[in-house]
């Protein structure tokens, strides 16, 4: 469960940042990144499928890669498919700051054995292996936050796509296995759509949500709601191109 939560923090992080470079043209296959759900290595709850892990061995058409379960897997990639480095955090820069900077293309042979990297693409759990349309090589620093990220992952924020609305009580569906969550909206929390602000008679079923609060008395309270729509059905989602990155503010 844990590898499932994180493969999607980091390529939710990785496919916003790609989303951002507008200069760069996107990568043949992208269509098959939605409306998918990944294997044991780990996948994206909302948009596509693809694994994590630190690269055991780097050839001239494939990556063999451990996840943190201990799974092998072998990243699959060809002259279509996009590879990049994210950006390194800077000191003193803000948690989700740096998604805002695009990643850089890099070559494959500049992923080494060690690299953490992060594949988005077709993935056959039976045979554990991923068919690459995009690879993003992690920043170390980048990847330790996103392992504190998914540690608070239900206790300080939440995401996922809408599925009920009851006055107050939203219900949504994401996270480790497509889990149900609910929270609670009161009088102190504030809503936003890009960056304009709205209420939560704005929020509707089947949006996408990034919820930032806290547990009390067992129930998960928003402090703040960022309602980054209905996500197409092409490319990464609209909720990747519009919104902000999935990552809760510090």
């Amino acid at each position: 469960m844990r590898i499932r939560l994180l493969s999607a923090v980091v390529l939710t992080f990785a496919l916003a940042a790609c989303a951002q470079d507008n200069s760069a043209p996107a990568p043949q296959g992208q269509g098959s990144w939605q409306g998918q759900r990944g294997g044991r290595g780990g996948g994206m709850w909302m948009s596509g499928r693809g694994t994590v892990g630190t690269v055991t061995e780097a050839a001239a058409d494939h990556y063999t890669i451990k996840t943190e379960l201990g799974e092998i897997y072998t990243v699959h990639f060809s002259v279509n498919t996009r590879i990049m480095k994210q950006p390194p955090t800077r000191h003193g820069q803000a948690q989700g700051e740096g998604e805002r900077t695009p990643p850089q293309p890099i070559k494959a042979t500049d992923i080494k054995v060690g690299d953490v990297i992060a594949a988005s693409g077709e993935v056959d759990a039976t045979a554990k292996s991923v068919g690459a349309v995009f690879v993003m090589q992690i920043d170390p620093e980048r990847a330790k936050q996103m392992r504190a990220m998914e540690a608070n992952y239900g206790k300080t924020w939440l995401v996922g796509r809408v599925t009920a609305i009851n006055e107050v009580k939203v219900t949504l569906q994401g996270g480790p296995n497509n889990a149900v969550h609910t929270f609670l909206a009161d009088e102190n929390t504030a809503f936003r759509k890009r960056h304009d602000p709205i209420t939560l008679a704005d929020v509707q079923v089947g949006d996408v949500v990034r919820v930032d609060g806290a547990v009390k008395d067992g129930t998960f309270v928003a402090t703040a709601v960022a309602d980054m729509g209905v996500p197409q059905d092409n490319g990464p989602g609209r909720e990747l191109r519009e919104g902000e990155p999935l990552a809760p503010p510090q």
